[in-house]
């Protein structure tokens, strides 16, 4: 894919508690905060934002890191300016207080500040609450948010934080034990369910981790587990990225059944008419 010149997308700066980043939207309705993943957002993290918007919500992306629709793939800007994007995009977030890469038992801290633009977006746009999916990188922080009731749609593709250097890394997810607490007794309440995503060869997302989730959350915990032979063979790097770089969109492929899954649950959780409570299916 070429680069994005984000014609249909709306810019803003968005300010919370101090803290500045642009915002890029598209779309009316409800809102889902989309958090991309390393490097920015790409041009295919556009084309699911587009299909958020098509569903009749308010697809949100705060920009974090990279440059809004700037191509990874080599074959847009050569290998060599490729590898260093994306190794500047990689720092930007190792060296930012507002991320933690390997701590356990924490919620990183830019997860006040999208908590902040959730709720602002609610107001705005309307409807029963939010949704929200992260990938890879920001996977966790959809889990996070989801401590705010107003969080109806939690989403985790691909959740790959804290980096899987240990057991016990490999074994949980960047939460605080208090925003977990939160989140659990959501689920108890039958209030919330929260969907994870992800390949089973993929070492950022060891199966440990879905499995401590299944365990803290019980049946809330809906897991889509995908196999290699489900991933775009052009993808860039190993399977990893269910909803954008290795996503097959074509009917009848796993990873195409993934992504109109998580358009349902938007779909079904935001409209309008939707209770706040009971968890959808």
């Amino acid at each position: 894919m070429a680069d994005h010149d984000l014609s249909g997308f709306a810019r803003d700066p968005f300010t919370y508690r101090g803290v500045t980043h642009e915002v890029v939207r598209r779309g009316s309705g409800p809102a889902v905060i989309v958090i991309a993943e390393i490097p920015g957002i790409t041009p295919k993290v556009l084309a699911f934002a587009e299909r958020v918007a098509a569903i009749g919500c308010t697809a949100v992306l705060p920009v974090l890191f990279g440059r809004p629709g700037r191509d990874p793939h080599p074959s847009g800007h050569g290998r060599l300016k490729s590898r260093a994007y994306m190794a500047s995009s990689i720092l930007r977030v190792c060296v930012s207080r507002e991320f933690t890469a390997f701590a356990t038992g924490r919620s990183s801290p830019v997860v006040d500040w999208l908590r902040g633009l959730a709720a602002y977006e609610h107001e705005r746009c309307g409807g029963p609450g939010v949704g929200a999916v992260g990938m890879c990188f920001t996977g966790g922080f959809a889990l996070a948010m989801a401590a705010d009731e107003r969080m109806l749609a939690p989403v985790l593709s691909q959740p790959s934080l804290p980096m899987p250097v240990t057991r016990r890394h490999r074994a949980g997810i960047d939460i605080s034990p208090a925003d977990l607490a939160k989140v659990k007794d959501r689920c108890a309440r039958g209030g919330l369910t929260v969907h994870g995503l992800r390949f089973r060869s993929d070492r950022l997302v060891p199966g440990e981790r879905f499995a401590f989730l299944r365990r803290e959350l019980g049946d809330a915990f809906v897991a889509v587990e995908l196999d290699d032979a489900d991933a775009n063979p052009d993808g860039l790097r190993d399977p990893h990225s269910v909803l954008t770089e290795h996503l097959i969109d074509e009917p009848g492929q796993a990873t195409r059944a993934a992504l109109d899954g998580v358009l349902d649950l938007f779909r079904t959780r935001l409209s309008p008419g939707e209770p706040r409570t009971g968890p959808h299916r």
